[in-house]
């Protein structure tokens, strides 16, 4: 392909435009100095008024847990809902490679700066300066207090903590506790939820899915709850509403999340008038089990720190499928290390998640259906032997032979790119908040700081940033105006979200079809991948909206949700959140279609350079895209992006 582009506009029949719109909480002057000065200036609530004040927080994850329990600390009541049958099984758990922190242990050149300057280029400059800085400045603090909670992170000889590389850095600066990381993030992050449970700030329901947001004069004020073992309805206000519930990877069915995953808080919230950022930027992580079988409802990821050991090929010749350790070395293609020899198996996802895909688009794929590439640490274990590669990589390779049957420690394991994390979510200021008042939105459930790519071990980074240091100073500014006037059980916005919700509900039930909830998901999940997942063409988009459209119509007609309302019913569930894919997939798909370039996790094929890299067009498409919810077409608004800091330019990664 050219790289000279020329746009269609072909987006423009699916959508209106509005204003554009700009985060006016970011504060000016030197970037090293815009969070002090926020927190400077945001306004304070005092310990006496803290006690008066109801804050909600939808989500126990790492930045749902870490954000009740210190707020709760701070002494605001905090009611916190989760659907999971405690706190611990959120899917923050299953981030397993580590957590970035700027700390220079290895004193190999990192930085607050580095650490910015790579994430808003892993980004590739589609996220906001202020925001990436923060985060770096941030995690220098995250990695103290995870450890004074008790966290078991690695250690060197001399009793250090231990740091290792992951894609898209030449820098060592993810810490990590073997491949359990999020797993004891998370176990810290739920002590200190206990902790306020115990002393009565905080407040926790599990099994409760939040079906609708409660704005009342503009303002978020509660949320709508579906107990989800007895199916009564609830009702339940405060002063303000923290949603950290999470991506959206499973609208594609098969990904790296956890089945129960959703994007419904979001959605209800986005068609109660909140922004949607970048719903189209989808990360595809280079390193998952590859799919075994056309009745596989999830796939398991293999941590990207891996890659900082093994070493990723495919056999030279096409269609050769002699058993891995019969082909010589000079037979194989260590390809990322071939063109991108400065970063080699260590550049981003995006990049080498692509370039997995063309090699098995070539023929020189391994595994069932070709579908695969060479993860092998022969090498590894030749250098540090087997009882090293153990103690930092034991669980991972256990649990793929236990998936596989396949013992990784003698043979190559097959990986292949799969769904796994979201950089859009809903649009949030500088301070978190929506652009709905009150609304605040945390870790991956908003868009702010990940740009179009995101580096790994930024996840749980994030989500601990927002939730125990950021989110606690700027939410003060918003609550200082309060306690606000209480907002009673029967007042007619909370009776008219309880009833929307209501009317939802009987209208699944009612249709009586013939077709399950699941089959519609998987479908629905095939589309979005065929033609919004790691390549994406102007032709396949638009054929995807219409496809869409078409197979939310007949869930209409023909879906079977059995069982009734008033008792656990996960086919009731299921079908509620399926909705709300069917509606966030085709805005993906328009997003997608609506922005012509090539940058980080979005790859469209009419845009790359002569040897295949993404191709960015920053004189158009210099901003965030934040939907309003429109009926029939959504409506843009854009946040132009200015970079002061860093160049904008091409990324090289050789």
């Amino acid at each position: 392909m050219s790289d000279t582009y020329t746009p269609t506009g072909a987006a423009e029949q699916f959508i209106e435009h509005g204003e554009d719109i700009h985060d006016t909480k970011a504060p000016s002057g030197p970037i090293e100095r815009r969070w002090e000065q926020r927190q400077f200036d945001a306004k304070l609530v005092n310990a006496a008024n803290r006690r008066k004040i109801k804050i909600i927080v939808v989500g126990t994850g790492l930045a749902g847990a870490s954000a009740a329990a210190t707020l709760g600390e701070a002494g605001y009541h905090v009611t916190s809902f989760c659907y999971q049958d405690s706190p611990r099984r959120a899917h923050s758990i299953a981030a397993q490679g580590g957590i970035n922190a700027a700390k220079n242990y290895r004193n190999d050149g990192d930085s607050v700066y580095r650490l910015f300057y790579d994430t808003v280029k892993g980004g590739d400059f589609r996220s906001r300066e202020s925001n990436s800085y923060r985060l770096a400045q941030v995690s220098v603090n995250i990695i103290d207090q995870c450890v004074a909670q008790g966290v078991p992170f690695a250690r060197e000889y001399g009793g250090l903590l231990d740091n290792r590389s992951f894609g898209g850095v030449q820098v060592s600066r993810t810490f990590y506790a073997r491949g359990q990381t999020g797993q004891q993030l998370l176990i810290g992050a739920y002590q200190a939820l206990e902790r306020q449970v115990a002393a009565g700030t905080v407040e926790v329901h599990t099994r409760h899915e939040m079906l609708d947001l409660v704005m009342v004069d503009g303002k978020a004020r509660g949320v709508i709850v579906r107990d989800m073992v007895t199916g009564e309805i609830e009702s339940h206000t405060a002063d303000a509403v923290v949603l950290a519930s999470g991506g959206y990877g499973n609208v594609y069915f098969l990904s790296t999340n956890a089945m129960g995953c959703n994007v419904t808080a979001t959605w209800r919230a986005h068609r109660r008038g909140a922004y949607f950022g970048n719903p189209c930027y989808t990360q595809i992580h280079p390193t998952c089990i590859p799919v075994s079988g056309d009745y596989q409802s999830k796939l398991t990821l293999m941590s990207e720190s891996l890659r900082n050991d093994g070493r990723i090929w495919v056999p030279k010749k096409a269609g050769d499928d002699r058993h891995p350790r019969d082909i010589p070395e000079d037979e194989r293609d260590y390809y990322l290390e071939r063109i991108y020899p400065a970063f080699g198996n260590l550049v981003p996802r995006d990049i080498a998640s692509r370039a997995a895909k063309y090699q098995c688009d070539d023929g020189k794929g391994v595994g069932p259906g070709g579908l695969g590439v060479y993860l092998d640490f022969a090498d590894a274990i030749e250098r540090m032997g087997r009882p090293a590669v153990e103690a930092k990589y034991g669980n991972l390779f256990d649990m793929y032979a236990r998936i596989t049957g396949e013992d990784p420690y003698t043979e190559p394991m097959r990986i292949y790119p799969a769904v796994h994390y979201v950089m859009g979510g809903l649009w949030v200021d500088y301070d978190l908040q929506s652009n709905l008042e009150g609304l605040f939105v945390t870790g991956e459930a908003n868009f702010s700081d990940q740009g179009a790519n995101r580096l790994g071990a930024s996840a749980l980074m994030q989500g601990l940033a927002d939730g125990y240091f950021v989110l606690p100073t700027t939410i003060a500014n918003y609550l200082a105006a309060g306690p606000f006037e209480p907002v009673a059980e029967d007042h007619p916005a909370v009776l008219e979200a309880r009833q929307a919700v209501e009317e939802r509900i009987q209208k699944l039930l009612a249709v009586d079809g013939n077709r399950t909830v699941d089959s519609y998901h998987k479908e629905l999940g095939h589309i979005m991948w065929e033609y919004c997942g790691m390549e994406r063409t102007e032709e396949g988009l638009t054929k995807a909206i219409g496809l869409i459209r078409e197979l939310r119509d007949d869930f209409w007609k023909n879906v079977k949700v059995t069982g009734e309302a008033e008792e656990l019913n996960q086919t009731l569930e299921r079908a509620g959140r399926v909705v709300d894919f069917f509606e966030l997939g085709e805005l993906m798909c328009i997003d997608a279609l609506n922005r012509e370039e090539s940058c980080g996790g979005h790859f469209r094929a009419e845009s790359q350079t002569e040897d295949g890299e993404a191709l960015r067009h920053d004189d158009r498409f210099a901003y965030v895209a934040a939907w309003e919810f429109g009926g029939e077409k959504p409506i843009l608004h854009k946040e132009p992006l200015e970079y002061e800091y860093v160049e904008m330019k091409a990324r090289s990664y050789k």
